[in-house]
Parts: C-alpha cells; structure tokens; sequence
C-alpha cells in the first residue's frame, strides 16, 4: 500500500513539474529530468513525454 501511494505522489510531481517552462522544449526538459530523479531512465522518457504533451495542450492555435 505504501509503495502504490509512494507512486501516485511521484507521478503527480511529475506531472506538475512538466507544466514548468515557456516553450514546449523546456517543459519536456523539466519533465524529463523530475521523473529521471523519480524512476531513473524509464521516468525521464515518460515525464518528457508529458512535458511535451502539457507544451502542445498550452499552445494556442
């Protein structure tokens, strides 16, 4: 149970630390490296990602 919370904290940081930046650059940047420093390689590709998905989600049309 305390692994499944531990979990669910991490993945909300990284998700609000994706939102960081102006460019779509640097919020994949910081999602990148806050989930490298929560789970290693795998989160570094999966906090990019969001961090990229928050930059186009923001950008007007």
């Amino acid at each position: 149970m305390k692994r499944t919370i531990l979990i669910l904290a991490s993945a909300l940081s990284v998700a609000g630390l994706a939102a960081c930046g102006h460019s779509i650059e640097q919020k994949a940047a910081t999602g990148a490296i806050a989930g490298a420093m929560v789970a290693g390689p795998v989160g570094a590709a999966v906090g990019g990602a969001a961090g990229a998905a928050v930059g186009h989600a923001d950008k007007p049309n």
